[in-house]
């Protein structure tokens, strides 16, 4: 299904101006971006992460992966690594029935009439869009001001939460805000479960979102190399530019299977630990590879923010240190090769 549908969803964001929706997004003009978000439910984007006994596709990571790798080919604005991959991976834990007690199930929620089964249902129709934060990982939420639910877990505990102050992040389509908790979904075994989870579906998809962008910024790369002259031939002409940007498109394609590997592994296997914190450092390495190739290709235009490849180089900036730094995601490999401390 995964390549099917990314070439469909490709073909649709082709016509959706992504960069126009992104601008607005970041001026405070969510409409667009909101309508966006709907034509991307109309499709299935929305549900793909949510279990069928909650209206959504129950697709497979791979799928949510593709699908990703979409959005962020796309710099589609909005909260896409919490919504379509994180909160529903920590609500589908909450609500299942198979949780332990301490979890949403303790207050009755089991049966899909309590609020977790509720918002699974309106993530997958695309009536709702979610954000969380996750510190000290996830120290802020993204997007909160277009979220209609924002969680919060930390310390052991899921929460409603509220959201508090606004931070600029360096991606202007992008806002960052301060997460307070509020009512108490789960707590102990059952909250530690869930947000271990839900903090590798929200990497994977972040991964994907790097990947993709990655790819934008490489196409627009040679795009201008192709077009570009000095000294009368083709910047792309040039030796150094072709082993630069070949550098850069072998980046993207070695991060691939381990991306792959990653998705993979969230279906069942032990090494998913392992595998989505490799994914996470390869494709973020090669996004950002990618990004400042863009940057020396481009010259000096490449830093003005009226040119579009500004979108995706400011998404690779955000994203790369989201979900985890590549310290910490490096170190969290060793571990789980057992070459250090636990």
């Amino acid at each position: 299904m995964s390549t099917e549908f990314a070439a469909a969803l490709h073909d649709m964001l082709d016509g959706a101006d992504g960069p126009a929706t992104a601008r607005r997004w970041a001026d405070g003009d969510l409409t667009p971006g909101l309508a966006l978000w709907r034509r991307l439910a109309g499709l299935g984007v929305t549900a793909l992460a949510v279990p069928e006994k909650w209206g959504g596709l129950g697709a497979s990571p791979l799928d949510l992966a593709a699908v990703c790798e979409e959005l962020g080919h796309h710099a589609v604005p909005g909260p896409v690594a919490e919504s379509l991959a994180a909160v529903p991976a920590l609500l589908a834990g909450l609500a299942d029935p198979g949780e332990p007690p301490g979890a949403c199930g303790e207050r009755g929620l089991h049966d899909g009439r309590g609020a977790c089964g509720e918002w699974l249902a309106a993530l997958a129709a695309g009536d709702l869009i979610a954000t969380l934060a996750m510190p000290p990982r996830l120290p802020f939420a993204a997007d909160a001001d277009a979220a209609g639910l924002v969680l919060l877990a930390e310390d052991g505990m899921v929460y409603r939460g509220r959201p508090g102050a606004r931070h600029r992040s360096v991606d202007p389509a992008r806002s960052l805000s301060e997460v307070r908790g509020g009512e108490v979904l789960a707590r102990d075994a059952g909250a530690v479960l869930n947000t271990g989870r839900a903090l590798d579906f929200g990497a994977l998809a972040c991964s994907a979102q790097l990947l993709g962008a990655g790819r934008a910024l490489l196409e627009a790369s040679v795009r201008h190399v192709r077009t570009r002259v000095q000294f009368g031939r083709p910047v792309g002409a040039f030796q150094a530019v072709k082993h630069k940007l070949a550098d850069v498109a072998i980046g993207l394609e070695f991060a691939r299977p381990l991306l792959d590997a990653a998705a993979l592994a969230l279906a069942g296997p032990a090494t998913a630990a392992r595998d989505v914190s490799a994914a996470k450092v390869a494709c973020a390495d090669a996004a950002y590879r990618a990004a400042r190739a863009a940057l020396q290709v481009h010259g000096a235009i490449g830093y003005t923010a009226e040119l579009d490849l500004s979108l995706w180089l400011a998404k690779v900036r955000a994203l790369v240190p989201a979900w985890g730094s590549q310290a910490e995601h490096r170190a969290r490999v060793l571990r789980e090769l057992g070459g250090g401390p636990r």
